[in-house]
């Protein structure tokens, strides 16, 4: 009776962590709802996958920016509608785990317009905080 008490709780442990999403899924995730956000061309809710803080560092074509309101700034002087905002792919190439709270990312940017394409590559820096990831670092060329 006690090894079948033990079987049943071990496998209502195994189907409950295939249940919960990976971390590495969690991550995807932040990065998927950003794209699907930029997409509707709302880039208030793309900017919720950044940490919002003085110290989120955006790396671009222009040299570094620190900070979340920057950021969103040069967000939408760059992008001012959903027009020039077009239709965002990305290609993610690597999510690599550098400690339990912080990730690395790789992947390339897409950006369709009607009058034509943008493209690139970036790598990210997540860290989870308060439970959620969120990136904390872009360089995006």
């Amino acid at each position: 009776m006690k090894k079948m008490i033990f079987f049943i709780l071990l496998a209502f442990s195994i189907v409950s962590r295939a249940q919960k999403p990976t971390e590495k899924q969690a991550i995807l995730n932040v990065l998927e709802k950003q794209r699907a956000d930029w997409n509707k061309g709302d880039i208030e809710a793309y900017m919720q996958g950044y940490w919002k803080s003085d110290s989120l560092l955006f790396v671009g074509k222009s040299g570094p920016t620190y900070g979340w309101q920057k950021t969103l700034e040069n967000y939408k002087k760059g992008y001012p509608d959903k027009a020039t905002m077009g239709y965002l792919t990305f290609g993610i190439k690597k999510v690599e785990f550098l400690t339990k709270d912080k990730a690395f990312v790789l992947g390339s940017w897409n950006v369709k317009q009607e009058k034509g394409e943008l493209k690139g590559y970036f790598t990210l820096l997540l860290r989870k905080i308060d439970g959620v990831w969120k990136v904390v670092v872009d360089h995006s060329s």
